[in-house]
């Protein structure tokens, strides 16, 4: 997508940022978490967010 704005670049940023931390939070809630359910549920929201980070990623014309 060649026809982005300043603003643009700029929310996509923050988001990649947001999402970004989210899944490392996620990720060190899951090898924290003694209860293998709740540890796979984390696993499972980090994963969720490693795919909007890359998807996210691909709007600013990076590969994923």
């Amino acid at each position: 997508m060649n026809n982005l704005t300043a603003k643009d670049l700029d929310v996509l940023t923050h988001l990649l940022t947001g999402e970004e931390m989210a899944c490392k939070k996620a990720k060190i809630y899951a090898n924290t978490l003694t209860d293998p359910a709740l540890a796979q549920e984390m696993e499972n929201v980090a994963h969720a967010h490693a795919q909007r980070f890359a998807a996210l990623y691909t709007l600013l014309g990076g590969k994923a």
